[in-house]
């Protein structure tokens, strides 16, 4: 049963165009009847990303996610159903109101937020409480200021078993509630449930819309773990958020500084650098590289001085390269991490290092320079083989040329002869990519790898018909009633694949009351709402969808089903025989 009506729902799509909705978070440009940008949902340098202005509807060539102006919600803001419903009717100014309790997904978030807030609140006051007293004596002695620690929401979770869980209960909140919040653990001996963090300080984890979506929690000595962070919850996902950000957002159009540690980026909002963020206890993903670049248009790498901190910088680099972001990192000299350094220079120390910031070639090259002896042949010979390979990763010929002459003018060598080996080696590569793509393009044929539809694979003939007939009754709604009430309809079970069975059964009871295809949004995930659009559009590109192609389509599915039903039962029949 939907949660809301369907007719409030296209309402709602009526008013939210989706050109002006994803302008909102892509650089679309007009490429002819439709608009085209940079996928945001993956790292790409050629658009592939396309808005539909029409069909109202988007599609990237790239990595396949498509659907309506819901779905897109549902996958940038990482929304389930009703709350990207709920989203797009606040900005269009609709009042909605929700039977939350036909949603259960959506329940358990919203009461992880709620739980989040009391937690929140109960850790700030444990602060200022006597029990907290060592909590805020570390924070002042980190040279932190009381209105930072207030603009923060900083906290302290008391060195109690319980008094998280006990204060929770008395608001209402179940120990399996607590749990799935990463607020608790329940304990296997016992079963009873027990504070999740102890007598560390808090830093609540508040996204972009002002939500406290987690907490990362620090020891106050040399204990481990040093830092202690909500794992994954009904309303948080770690690789997708950023801390901070709901306070650097407003401040790094131009510029954001990415470092490793809440500390950091505290210390340095204090002095005045309000566009730091930080990851969340992990490196760097490629959907938190893609959220950096909704907000921002170059980043400035600023991890930590050691071997670790420089080796995630690698690996930032890449991402945040492939996001199309442009990339440079600062060498914290003479201190371990940011805060150190502001601490021991100040913050106008700080900014002079900023404007020293080094591309990702300087870096790399340095990190491979500092590995070799370049006053040997061999070492020169590894360093050279090195260079050549970071040389071909970059695509602008002109980029190129510049590292070539640099690197040529290190190692005394003629640039025309690194020029030669840098060819060469682009061509190896392209060779290599070619036969990548056309694996993955045979191996995609023919269904194997299909996280969506994994059954594709036992009879593509079958799945192909399912998709035709998907696809021309997605694009023509119309058609259902009139094949309902003629019974040409197949049955649901005469569908091969699950996911297939899935949909089709979803129409049939959305039909009743009229199908609208934004509904089975609220059964089906993002990915799959995308395979359905994929579907659509390979449909729409046939151009004839007839209610006589459609029959086609179920006779070849029926048979098909009918053809599998047959030899199962051959092969029943056979084994049936040996034993007798």
């Amino acid at each position: 049963m939907a949660f809301i009506n369907s007719s409030v729902v296209e309402d709602i799509k009526l008013r939210n165009d989706i050109e002006q909705v994803v302008s909102g978070y892509v650089n679309l440009k007009r490429a002819g009847s439709n608009m085209v940008g940079l996928c945001p949902f993956h790292s790409e340098k050629t658009p592939s990303f396309t808005v539909y202005t029409s069909e109202q509807s988007f599609y990237c060539f790239g990595c396949g996610a498509g659907g309506d102006v819901i779905t897109f919600i549902r996958k940038i803001e990482n929304l389930d159903y009703p709350s990207a419903v709920e989203f797009l009717a606040r900005r269009a100014g609709i009042a909605l109101e929700l039977d939350r309790n036909a949603d259960k997904d959506s329940n358990r978030r919203r009461r992880v937020l709620e739980m989040n807030r009391e937690t929140a609140k109960f850790y700030h006051r444990a602060l200022f409480a006597p029990e907290g007293r060592k909590g805020l004596d570390y924070l002042l002695g980190r040279g932190l200021t009381m209105p930072i620690i207030k603009i923060f929401g900083l906290g302290f979770a008391p060195d109690s078993f319980s008094a998280l869980t006990t204060h929770l209960r008395s608001k209402g909140y179940t120990d399996s509630e607590m749990s799935s919040a990463f607020l608790c653990g329940i304990s296997q001996k016992s079963g009873k449930a027990y504070d999740y963090f102890r007598n560390r300080v808090m830093f609540p984890i508040i996204s972009v819309t002002g939500d406290v979506i987690a907490f990362g929690g620090r020891v106050m000595d040399d204990s481990k773990p040093k830092y202690l962070n909500s794992s994954d919850t009904p309303a948080f996902k770690k690789s997708r958020n950023l801390f901070a950000l709901n306070y650097a957002k407003s401040a790094c159009s131009e510029r954001l500084i990415l470092c490793e540690g809440y500390m950091d980026v505290i210390a340095l909002h204090m002095a005045g650098f309000k566009n730091a963020v930080a990851t969340l206890g992990t490196a760097i993903t490629a959907e938190q590289a893609r959220i950096i670049k909704r907000y921002t248009k170059s980043v400035i790498i600023c991890y930590d001085a050691d071997e670790a901190g420089q080796n995630a910088a690698h690996k930032a680099f890449r991402l945040l390269g492939e996001a199309g972001l442009e990339c440079k990192i600062i060498k914290v000299e003479d201190a371990k991490d940011p805060d150190e350094y502001i601490k021991k220079f100040g913050a106008d120390a700080f900014a002079n290092l900023l404007t020293k910031s080094r591309s990702e070639f300087d870096f790399r090259l340095d990190s491979i320079m500092a590995n070799e002896d370049s006053s040997t042949g061999d070492g020169k010979i590894k360093i050279l083989t090195k260079a050549v390979q970071l040389i071909s990763e970059f695509s602008g010929a002109s980029q190129r040329e510049v590292y070539i002459h640099k690197v040529a003018n290190m190692l005394s060598l003629s640039p025309e002869a690194i020029r030669h080996d840098v060819e060469e080696n682009i061509s190896k590569m392209k060779v290599r990519q070619k036969k990548d793509e056309f694996r993955k393009l045979m191996t995609s044929s023919e269904g194997y790898g299909d996280r969506i539809n994994p059954d594709v694979a036992r009879n593509p003939r079958a799945a192909k018909a399912e998709e035709a007939i998907l696809g021309i009754l997605l694009l023509h709604p119309e058609y259902m009633p009139q094949m309902i009430a003629k019974g040409k309809l197949p049955n649901p079970s005469d569908f091969f694949t699950e996911f297939g069975k899935k949909v089709f059964s979803l129409m049939l009871d959305l039909s009743t009351d009229g199908f609208n295809e934004s509904m089975l949004g609220e059964s089906l995930t993002p990915d799959e709402m995308s395979r359905l659009e994929k579907i659509k559009m390979s449909r729409r590109q046939v151009g004839t969808n007839t209610t006589e192609i459609l029959l086609d389509c179920i006779k070849t599915l029926v048979d098909a089903q009918r053809k599998n039903n047959r030899d199962i039962a051959d092969i029943i029949e056979e084994k049936r025989s040996r034993n007798n």
